[in-house]
């Protein structure tokens, strides 16, 4: 299928980078394919966690699947891939693929969801891409939720065989187990750790535990790795402790204005020293998003707050 890079309709946020900026390190750099952030940020060092936190709808999933799309353009499509970059030239390191962990979804239900909300070529290039671990078979063991829901194929769940050990061992190890098999030098998305938090059974200190040893051990795989987090299900010392357990976190919400009558979608990097550092700090603000079939995600202006 012939992809044709969409016509641009947002503009850069900021001129070039002067060359008086020095670099601060020297790790390896991902971008996020996220245009005009990675202007700002020059990209996440390689091997970062990042929590993505949000209310309901306000565009951490989206990032997620945007810049999981727009890396994997790096091989299917390179111009297009550097349509989305801008003016960033890196250089860049780029993971291999896309490992997609479902604590509660099916993988066709996370497809027709991307299908639905982006143009054709975002599905057809992740599914060509991806690695998907459906963890509901031990997510829903022992619950009200029959077995046939979690662990019988179906054309819904075809390839999601329900899988004894994992169930044995519960979703935090079975979790860990999907991380330590397709995590290695991929973009990897965890959705979500809302779907933990709130499982009975599941302590959240051990969950923590299991995210600060994922920290160490991204390190080593030299990809990056996306948590999915809703903003307020946890109690605010467990969010807090979360992101002190992670290297970045990007956060998501709905914004309205006095001067405007409709809202609008905004994201504010709350945590990321090797990002915050890059980014001037008159554009330290919060950023104005949006998201569209075409381009997916993107930022198109920042706000002072």
């Amino acid at each position: 299928m012939s992809m044709h890079a969409p016509r641009p309709w947002f503009a850069p946020l900021v001129p070039p980078r002067t060359t008086e900026a020095a670099p601060i390190e020297d790790l390896p750099r991902v971008p996020t394919g996220v245009p005009d952030f990675d202007h700002l940020s020059g990209g996440l060092p390689a091997g970062s966690v990042v929590l993505l936190v949000g209310e309901a709808g306000a565009g951490h999933q989206e990032f997620a699947v945007t810049s999981a799309v727009h890396l994997m353009f790096h091989y299917d499509d390179p111009e297009l891939h550097r349509f989305y970059l801008g003016t960033t030239r890196g250089p860049f390191v780029y993971p291999t693929g896309v490992t997609y962990v479902s604590v509660s979804r099916m993988k066709e239900q996370v497809l027709q969801e991307v299908a639905g909300a982006f143009e054709p070529t975002y599905r057809d290039v992740l599914l060509r891409h991806l690695n998907f671990h459906d963890l509901s078979p031990s997510y829903f063991a022992e619950s009200v939720v029959p077995s046939s829901w979690s662990s019988l194929a179906s054309p819904l769940l075809a390839g999601a065989a329900a899988r004894p050990r994992d169930q044995a061992s519960g979703p935090l190890a079975a979790l860990a187990d999907a991380l330590e098999t397709d995590g290695a030098s991929n973009l990897v998305i965890v959705d979500s750790l809302t779907d933990l938090l709130v499982r009975r059974g599941v302590d959240p200190e051990e969950l923590l535990t299991l995210v600060k040893g994922l920290r160490r051990r991204a390190k080593t795989w030299g990809g990056i790795v996306y948590l999915l987090l809703s903003r307020g299900v946890a109690p605010a010392a467990t969010e807090q402790a979360l992101y002190d357990s992670v290297d970045g976190v990007l956060s998501f919400s709905w914004t309205t204005s006095p001067l405007h009558s409709a809202r609008h979608r905004s994201m504010l990097i709350e945590k990321f020293m090797p990002v915050l550092t890059r980014v001037p700090q008159e554009q330290q603000g919060r950023f104005v998003i949006q998201v569209s079939v075409l381009n997916g995600l993107v930022t198109t202006q920042y706000e002072r707050i």
